[in-house]
């Protein structure tokens, strides 16, 4: 902790202390204590997914070249805003992730300006992960070597399934042997870090095709699995088929049986789950290959988000930038800076207090199924221990089972196997 304070104490103005304390949000301090995560969002789709209901946009490549120079204003824009606030010194971030959308959509040359422009307004970690979502389909092996020579070192592959059948009901742009030739041609570019996104509990699914799909991905010998139930959300064509009874509605119990197989089977597999949906192998060495970007989520940690749609939480807010792609590129074209972590493009600054923040941080970090909620790490951020804060949550969770103490000395608090199936009625307790 001393190191922690050595490095980032300097950044601080007293001028800026004082305001923080004088607002009553000491606690974002922490901010300026910790390492930034930045999330740029890329809305563009080549066809939109029968089951998507995130900030995406088909035929609107044309918008591209402007909505590029839009991010990369809007990420300088927030530097010179924490740089000001900072007392000059460039804001360290250790992840930078390109989300979707089908950020593999955007040229290797667009990339490039985007993340020159970040080294050059950020202070990113030599070792900084820097993760890019593609959808199999987009790539080709030369446009994979370009990503790696930019710098990029994690990809993340919409897989989904395995099923040609289920791939055409997702209206999914891709094909099993697309998945195939994507993976190989990451591995020829030099990528040590890949992701695969599947889903399960889809209309009708059996139990056999879920397991095909988990063998398949499994041959393919990713670092990282990210599993997904599906839900159906309002507004989508997956919604409305589902309405007129077109398709059947998701199974939950059936759902809960290919989660259990799938948690079965990667522990055989050598993979370690992590968080509810996620599971990593672990490199040589014996690191866990986690998603560190991720990572900065569930510890409810800082992270800026940028572009259309884009959710960040920094500075004691929450922001959400506004939707449209001609809105943000306007929003931000029309400038009017407010200071950090605040963007001409957000739509929404929500500030978050201290009660806030304590139920975030349960609800996000007892996602991470072995780390759980650290009690010493509780209090140093809350100056009260869990149990002082939640002693009839906790004993009753423990007491049905869902919840238990573990770690060095019963030091974390974290889901039980059961737990993990019932995690939003565990989560709701604290919220």
């Amino acid at each position: 902790m001393a190191e922690l304070y050595q490095t980032f104490l300097p950044r601080f103005s007293l001028a800026s202390l004082s305001r923080a304390f004088a607002a009553g949000k000491s606690h974002v301090i922490l901010d300026w204590m910790s390492a930034y995560s930045l999330y740029l969002h890329i809305p563009f789709c080549r066809h939109r997914c029968a089951y998507c209901d995130f900030n995406t946009y088909a035929g609107q490549d044309s918008a591209i070249p402007a909505y590029v120079d839009a991010l990369i204003a809007e990420a300088t824009g927030v530097a010179g805003a924490a740089a000001t606030d900072g007392a000059g010194e460039h804001l360290p971030v250790q992840t930078i992730f390109f989300g979707g959308g089908t950020p593999s959509l955007l040229p290797a040359e667009s990339l490039a300006r985007i993340l020159g422009a970040i080294r050059e307004g950020y202070a990113v970690a030599e070792t900084a992960e820097i993760t890019l979502e593609a959808n199999p389909g987009t790539v080709t092996a030369g446009y994979l070597e370009a990503l790696r020579g930019l710098g990029i070192n994690r990809i993340s592959f919409g897989m989904q399934s395995a099923d040609p059948f289920e791939l055409r009901q997702l209206e999914r742009q891709h094909d099993p042997l697309d998945v195939i030739r994507a993976v190989a041609w990451a591995r020829q570019a030099g990528f040590e870090q890949i992701n695969l996104d599947l889903i399960y509990g889809l209309p009708d699914q059996a139990i056999e095709t879920w397991a095909h799909t988990l063998e398949f991905a499994l041959a393919l010998r990713p670092e990282h699995l990210s599993l997904y139930a599906l839900t159906i959300e309002e507004g989508t064509p997956l919604y409305r088929w589902a309405s007129r009874g077109l398709v059947s509605q998701p199974d939950p119990d059936r759902a809960a049986d290919m989660y259990e197989l799938a948690s079965e089977r990667l522990d055989r597999a050598g993979f370690t789950q992590y968080e509810i949906s996620n599971w990593a192998t672990r490199s040589p060495d014996g690191t866990l290959l986690s998603c560190q970007h991720n990572l900065t989520y569930w510890r409810n940690q800082p992270y800026l988000g940028i572009g259309a749609g884009a959710h960040g939480y920094a500075g004691g807010y929450r922001t959400a930038n506004v939707n449209g792609i001609a809105s943000y590129i306007a929003r931000i074209r029309a400038a009017g800076w407010q200071g950090f972590p605040l963007s001409p493009a957000n739509a929404t600054a929500t500030p978050i207090d201290r009660e806030t923040e304590i139920k975030e941080t349960m609800m996000v970090g007892l996602r991470l199924v072995q780390e759980g909620v650290s009690a010493e790490a509780f209090k140093g951020r809350f100056g009260l221990s869990l149990m002082e804060r939640y002693p009839r949550e906790i004993n009753e969770l423990v007491g049905w089972g869902l919840l238990e103490w573990a770690g060095e000395n019963d030091r974390r608090l974290r889901l039980t196997s059961r737990g993990r199936l019932l995690g939003n009625q565990v989560f709701m307790r604290f919220i």
